[in-house]
């Protein structure tokens, strides 16, 4: 210690952020008090107690259970879910690309999926099932490409990205050219180009949560194989792992995830990236344990970008995919400059 500054290693806090079970607990914190802040805060405020009897004693005939129920639950929930799944299936796409500035919204597998949303709605406007299965389709259509593409032209990490932009643009322009052609085809198309969870129901929730869930119940099984994968090629095919099938199996659980969330929050961008890389920080490339991170830490982003969309200007209120693309954009320019253009492993 010099000048009677204190070294780094020895704050409180930097102790706090290495022990990995403070971390774990301050997600798990966060976490439970973004679902209270939500759930008593918005355009009309609750007290605790007025929440409580809300969800567990009194009537739905009160406008206070009313609102609680059936608009700030589902949003809740959505956004816990959404931020969850787009958190790990970007973990997944990194892993698989060996690329920390991969994520479903940089290689574009946001617009191929908002695309099939859009084609589903002139096919199948009434089916609650048509959006989340059309988004995984797209979503993993849109992976097979960036691979597929990237690998003919030389597996950099910059072709990687550059592919995901150019069919960003691409599928972003056949979106745009199907709602010329069908004005209706989508009702509220701006708001699912944002993001947010506007008008959401636990009806039209229920289907991408169910996927959400199964893609990420397999996952916790593929964790060990994950790690073996991270060795490298050679040595991941040595100890006898089927790499190619490994990728194509971990490219479409990741595609069902964030197709499945697009389909109910519409085209958020930055959650699978910005989660991820944070807890790799913490957490290291662990699979088991970047996985879990990432999702606790992306419902907690997702969840308190929702509040802060919600409350920062009320009663009026902004998609909450402005708010995340205000931070996730200057933080994109930082890991780019970070990674000095994705040369170095994060």
């Amino acid at each position: 210690m010099q000048n009677g500054v204190r070294p780094m290693k020895n704050c409180p806090l930097f102790y706090i952020l290495k022990n990995k079970r403070w971390v774990w607990a301050a997600l798990a914190g966060l976490c439970f008090l973004s679902c209270i802040l939500n759930l008593c805060f918005g355009a009309v405020s609750f007290s605790l107690d007025e929440m409580w009897n809300a969800l567990f004693h009194s009537s739905v005939e009160k406008t206070s259970s009313r609102i609680i129920l059936y608009t700030r639950l589902p949003r809740l929930l959505g956004s816990l879910i959404a931020g969850a799944a787009l958190a790990a299936a970007g973990a997944v796409i990194q892993h698989v690309l060996d690329n920390p500035l991969a994520s479903p919204h940089v290689i574009g597998v946001n617009a191929g999926a908002g695309f099939m949303v859009v084609f589903s709605s002139l096919l199948m406007p009434f089916s609650v099932w048509a959006a989340p299965i059309a988004a995984f389709l797209g979503a993993f259509f849109t992976s097979m490409l960036v691979v597929g593409i990237s690998r003919h032209a030389g597996a950099s990490r910059t072709t990687f990205i550059l592919s995901g932009i150019a069919l960003s643009s691409i599928f972003s322009a056949g979106t745009d050219t199907l709602l010329l052609l069908y004005p209706n085809s989508l009702n509220g198309y701006t708001d699912f180009r944002i993001g947010g969870f506007s008008g959401l129901t636990l009806q039209k929730l229920f289907p991408g949560a169910l996927l959400i869930f199964l893609a990420l119940f397999l996952l916790f099984f593929l964790t060990t194989q994950m790690d073996i994968l991270a060795l490298g090629e050679d040595t991941a095919q040595a100890l006898g792992l089927n790499t190619r099938k490994l990728r194509m199996v971990l490219l479409l659980l990741a595609s069902i995830l964030a197709g499945a969330s697009i389909s109910f929050a519409g085209l958020l961008g930055f959650v699978g990236l910005i989660v991820p890389h944070m807890m790799r920080k913490w957490f290291g490339n662990e699979s088991k344990r970047l996985l879990g991170a990432s999702i606790l830490g992306g419902a907690v982003l997702l969840s308190m970008c929702d509040l802060i969309a919600r409350t920062l200007f009320r009663p009026y209120e902004l998609p909450v995919g402005i708010v995340m693309a205000l931070g996730g954009g200057p933080f994109f320019l930082w890991l780019i400059f970070h990674k000095r253009g994705g040369r170095s492993r994060g």
